[in-house]
């Protein structure tokens, strides 16, 4: 059968921070693609602000570059678990991989990862060494680690058969040999072993239409947009189509507009063909792996399967006294309408409603996953208190289960013995470990997820910020008994409102670690700081000091306190209890209590220690 050789599709695939968007953005600039005078930006592929604060990519989106009159569709991928639901779908538009590591850092938990959902889809394999400039580079050894990666995830003949080139995406840089001296300021060799190695297409214009969506997108001018491959035939603007259903209807629509990738830019085409990779609006609901097929010829591609959450957390509109004092949206109906919005292109975004006026239950992939949303809601304007994260208990085989994650962790080995107890204390069961040479230890466990809710900064400090912590989600499996992994540490919890002074802290903060900063605004209920004991403590920490008839209160201007702790969003949602919320709004986090009166709260405690001795 007839291939279109002038065609290659394919996926960039790596873990966090292995700089395949820089190198995306390389390929751009050094291909026959962008106009002179387009200045690109630094991984102008992170589009969204939270992708480029953070460095990583949360959605994935495709570009396109020339390379002479040939031209390579490229899928960025994110390499965080999270977003694997991402991934999966993206390998099933694609013909092979561009598989990126770091010379340094070599294989990680997400390579694992995203390099198994692509050999299930028996892609075709193109190493790319990146960083090979970086101090202590080791590429030879690196690719060893990728052949035995490849090994181990069951690679076939062929595909142990990879080429590699080695690069330095940062000064734009690739060669065939691993010696760093053989770096010329060229891209050359990843295009020609592209064209040389990954298939192309096959051409099957002649056959009847068969599209799939793999990827949603959404405008306001357009509606939903579906993103994906022509399989099979050909499509026009105009055409009257049919869209094959999940829950096996049929809905007929026309083709309104036609997209397709060009550079960074999404171009109005007036048809495709086979082996493309395009966007198509026209239809109000259209979900991802439907088909749209040739209405005389209605046959389905095999459906996608898609990632289940294991995370949920409750949603809920602000009710704290600094309710509607920053945000410009605070009622529910706000709220719900940009929750459904968001499920209009997250596949992976579950929302229910719940007894409750003003609450909604949202489960996601991860803590990454929930906690990005409520930080782009955030930004935008919105205020909403959010729950502590809780994971999702399954029924399999009339079991009762719980997520389990892979966690990989690299620490200096003076590290080691503390992390290991850390997580023998979460429940996590050790499976390997290994010197790395460089003074650093590599282990491997298996821990329940709920062990890990808050475990990211505990393990910064054990480690002193040197280590490097990664996990993915592995399987379900029996819930661990007995054991409740909840915050060991109790609070310090405001008794009144007003201004937090000088003079107050001082006098509560050799209880715990204070939150809060002199002239903080403070209401009753809200937790001021953390208790170093495992109790609650009730604290004032708006009194002032009473001024005597000698004029001393500039003695109090040089009293000192201790730096309190600003909590991020995360160390906020890792802090919580079962009896708090984070209280977010488009200036602040706040952790509060459930209960905010004093009283009330207490005799809500007492009667719950007395229930569970009863």
């Amino acid at each position: 059968m007839a291939k279109r050789e002038n065609i290659r599709n394919i996926a960039i695939i790596a873990h966090v921070d292995h700089g395949k968007t820089t190198l995306v953005n390389e390929l751009l600039k050094q291909s026959d693609t962008l106009d002179l005078r387009t200045e690109l930006s630094d991984r102008a592929m992170d589009t969204n602000d939270l992708e480029k604060e953070r460095g990583i990519t949360i959605l994935s989106k495709n570009t396109a570059v020339k390379v002479g009159d040939k031209q390579i569709n490229i899928m960025d991928t994110p390499g965080h678990a999270d977003f694997g639901g991402e991934v999966e779908r993206i390998m099933g538009m694609v013909d092979g991989v561009l598989l990126v590591v770091d010379a340094f850092e070599g294989t990680m938990p997400q390579t694992r990862f995203v390099l198994k959902k692509a050999f299930e889809q028996n892609l075709t394999p193109i190493v790319v060494v990146n960083k090979v400039d970086r101090p202590g580079a080791r590429p030879s050894e690196v690719v060893d680690e990728v052949l035995d990666l490849f090994i181990e995830l069951g690679a076939d003949e062929e595909q142990l058969d990879f080429p590699v080139v080695y690069a330095s995406a940062m000064n734009g840089t690739s060669s065939y040999d691993p010696d760093v001296e053989t770096q010329e300021h060229t891209m050359a060799p990843i295009f020609e072993t592209v064209f040389k190695t990954i298939p192309a297409p096959q051409d099957t214009s002649d056959q009847p239409l068969q599209f799939q969506v793999s990827l949603l997108d959404y405008n306001d001018f357009v509606g939903r947009i579906g993103i994906g491959r022509v399989f099979n035939g050909t499509i026009k603007v105009g055409d009257s189509v049919a869209v094959m259903k999940v829950d096996g209807s049929v809905q007929n629509f026309r083709v309104t507009k036609l997209f397709g990738y060009i550079g960074l830019d999404r171009i109005e085409i007036d048809e495709a063909q086979a082996g493309d990779l395009i966007a198509i609006s026209g239809m109000d609901e259209i979900s991802v792996g439907e088909t749209v097929v040739d209405p005389a010829h209605p046959e389905a591609l095999p459906l996608l399967h898609i990632d289940e959450p294991t995370l949920q957390m409750t949603f809920r509109t602000n009710d704290s006294p600094f309710a509607g004092r920053e945000g410009k949206f605070v009622t529910a109906r706000q709220i719900e309408d940009r929750l459904n919005r968001e499920l209009h292109t997250d596949v992976s975004l579950r929302v229910e409603d719940t007894d409750e006026a003003g609450a909604w239950l949202v489960s996601g992939r991860g803590e990454l996953h929930l906690s990005i949303l409520i930080e782009t809601l955030r930004r935008e304007g919105f205020e909403l208190q959010v729950s502590r994260p809780q994971v999702i208990i399954k029924d399999v085989d009339g079991v009762q289960s719980e997520p389990f994650e892979a966690v990989q962790v690299d620490t200096p080995d003076e590290y080691s013995g503390a992390v290991i107890d850390s997580l023998n204390q979460r429940k996590g069961e050790m499976r390997n470990m290994e010197p790395t040479g460089t003074g650093t230890t590599r282990m491997e466990f298996l821990v329940p997820s709920r062990g890990l809710i808050g475990y990211s900064t505990e393990f910064m400090s054990l480690t002193r910020g040197y280590g490097i912590y990664n996990h993915t989600f592995e399987t379900y499996a029996p819930v661990v008994k007995n054991w409740n992994p909840g915050r060991r540490n109790g609070t310090l919890v405001s008794i009144n409102q007003g201004q937090a002074t000088t003079y107050a802290i001082m006098g509560v903060e050799d209880r715990g670690t204070m939150f809060i900063h002199p002239g903080d605004d403070i209401y009753e209920g809200m937790v001021v700081g953390m208790n170093s004991r495992d109790n609650d403590i009730s604290v004032n920490v708006t009194k002032a000091k009473n001024q005597t008839n000698v004029r001393s209160s500039n003695k109090d201007q040089t009293a000192s306190i201790k730096t309190p702790r600003d909590m991020t969003l995360e160390e906020s949602l890792e802090f919580l209890d079962d009896d708090e919320y984070a209280e977010v709004t488009p200036e602040n986090v706040r952790i509060r209590k459930q209960i905010l009166v004093t009283n009330e709260r207490e005799k809500a405690a007492k009667r719950r220690k007395m229930s569970q001795q009863g």
